[in-house]
């Protein structure tokens, strides 16, 4: 009953499904290039966390969106998410500041 409403409410929300479909279709450009290439090499859990930092992205860029009124505030907030994800996603990849996350 509960998981019912919870789907319904979910896929009502029209900008969700766009954010939704547009991961799906960033996720499927890796998928494609592991069938035609061998330089491409993604496990599950690579999906699962490219995923992950994707909806945690949208999400928090939708509330910035929706939250905050000044738009020059808003601006700055959403360029700074997507430098912080940008450089996440760099660091996971190929290593650029040789942590214990780095990718290589």
């Amino acid at each position: 009953m509960i998981n019912d409403y919870l789907l319904v409410m979910f896929f009502k929300n029209k900008r969700w499904n766009i954010i939704l479909l547009a991961i799906a279709l960033i996720l499927l450009v890796p998928l494609i290039a592991m069938i035609f290439s061998d330089e491409v090499n993604w496990s599950a859990f690579d999906f699962f966390v490219a995923a992950i930092l994707l909806l945690s992205t949208s999400f928090i860029l939708n509330v910035t969106v929706r939250k905050i009124k000044h738009s020059v505030y808003k601006i700055a907030i959403c360029i700074t998410i997507c430098l912080v994800i940008i450089i996440i996603w760099a660091e996971l990849a190929v290593g650029i500041f040789d942590s214990p996350f780095a990718g290589n």
